[in-house]
């Protein structure tokens, strides 16, 4: 039935993890609300602002990552990581 999708073992952890996370972000919401806050880009974000931020600045830096360097994606992981906790902890 979806023989048509890559539905390969890393492709099934990308959208069990992206689910993960929205689950744990949900229950963060409801029971440790949070008031908007100002960051680097000066304007207000929440949580999920952020990890909206982070998962569309991750998608771009792989892109990047296979167009450009030619090092395994792993490498993409780890800039990532570091992006992701950049966003975090400053916007």
């Amino acid at each position: 039935m979806l023989d048509w999708m890559a539905w390969t073992w890393p492709t099934a952890a990308f959208f069990l993890i992206i689910a993960g996370l929205l689950l744990v972000f949900t229950v963060l919401a409801v029971k440790v609300p949070e008031t908007p806050r100002r960051g680097v880009l000066h304007i207000e974000t929440t949580r999920g602002d952020r990890l909206f931020i982070t998962l569309l600045g991750s998608a771009f830096i792989n892109l990047a990552w296979l167009g450009l360097v030619p090092a395994p994606q792993w490498g993409a992981l780890a800039v990532c990581a570091v992006y992701a906790a950049a966003v975090f902890r400053w916007v």
